[in-house]
């Protein structure tokens, strides 16, 4: 099982690939683990938002997660979210990754209901208490609705089976307060590919990333010259990625320009399910461009 000591570098937030019926795209998915596995990352998140899990039949969930970790073969740990609007359901799922053999499970805040602070930290009680096994909290108040600030973080950091926080606050003045307070006992990562560098320098342990699915070797390239010491290196290369991580925090979605990289990358992808938004041909050629300017081969 993961721990928070080993619980950082470059977590690709990997897309569920669909075949043209709509169906889970099995053989792709194994391609696409290998792809990341092959070059360098640390660990793979499965099912996430990236993943489509909010459109993902209950047993497709399961399927997706049971085929990244035989494809694993234990090369990468490898992370489930797990997440449900309800306690009980998030159990249950917690308790599936762990039979399935993943490492840990990632848990964002339930969405759909406002919810106290109190009631989001029993949330996360219950759910490590009664499935004894790692836990990374998963904060992203834009998509829930329900903020987990530094102060409940700490709270929530002292709960036995927390490892680990995967921060998506846009508010770093949040993270830097949070790695302070409780950097030492949990790991914290952030969710925000354009934030790495930043949140490197102010003591975060890597990302959980949607452009590691598309460009992994670059991703682990500039976390290696980081914890190598090469700090102008590493600031070099997030500054130049940049132009292909403005597509991955695009309004309104960011699982499309995803998946259209890796299809223009000659890489098993298909469609995004509705109802999330597909990119318009100007947005495609604009991506095409950003990924021919990073040197990468294009398929035409």
């Amino acid at each position: 099982m993961l721990t928070a000591e080993k619980l950082k570098g470059i977590v690709p937030a990997m897309v569920t690939p669909f075949t043209k019926d709509d169906m889970v795209d099995v053989e792709g998915l194994r391609t696409l683990t290998n792809f990341v596995i092959e070059n360098g990352v640390h660990a793979i998140m499965t099912t996430g938002g990236n993943g489509e899990f909010p459109h993902l039949l209950p047993e497709e969930r399961k399927q997706v997660l049971e085929v990244v970790v035989d494809e694993a073969n234990g090369r990468v740990p490898i992370i489930a979210c797990t997440t449900a609007c309800s306690t009980k359901e998030t159990i249950l799922n917690t308790k599936h990754a762990k039979d399935a053999g993943a490492d840990a499970a990632i848990v964002v805040q339930p969405y759909y209901y406002k919810l106290p602070s109190k009631q989001l930290f029993q949330y996360y009680q219950q759910i490590a208490e009664e499935t004894d096994f790692p836990i990374v909290v998963y904060n992203n108040p834009e998509y829930t609705g329900n903020n987990i600030d530094p102060k409940l973080m700490v709270q929530i950091a002292a709960i036995d089976g927390i490892i680990g926080l995967k921060q998506s606050n846009y508010d770093i003045s949040q993270t830097l307060e949070i790695i302070g307070q409780v950097g030492q006992k949990i790991s914290v990562l952030t969710g925000i590919d354009s934030q790495l560098f930043p949140v490197l320098c102010i003591g975060g342990r890597g990302v959980f990333s949607t452009a590691a699915c598309v460009i992994p070797r670059q991703m682990v390239e500039l976390y290696e010259a980081f914890e190598k010491g090469d700090i102008k290196r590493a600031y070099e290369m997030h500054m130049k990625l940049q132009v292909l991580n403005k597509f991955f925090e695009y309004d309104p979605g960011y699982v499309a320009p995803c998946k259209e990289a890796l299809m223009m990358l000659g890489l098993p992808a298909g469609h995004v399910r509705s109802p999330l938004p597909v990119l318009t041909k100007p947005e495609k050629e604009q991506l095409r461009k950003a990924l021919v300017k990073l040197g990468l081969s294009v398929k035409k």
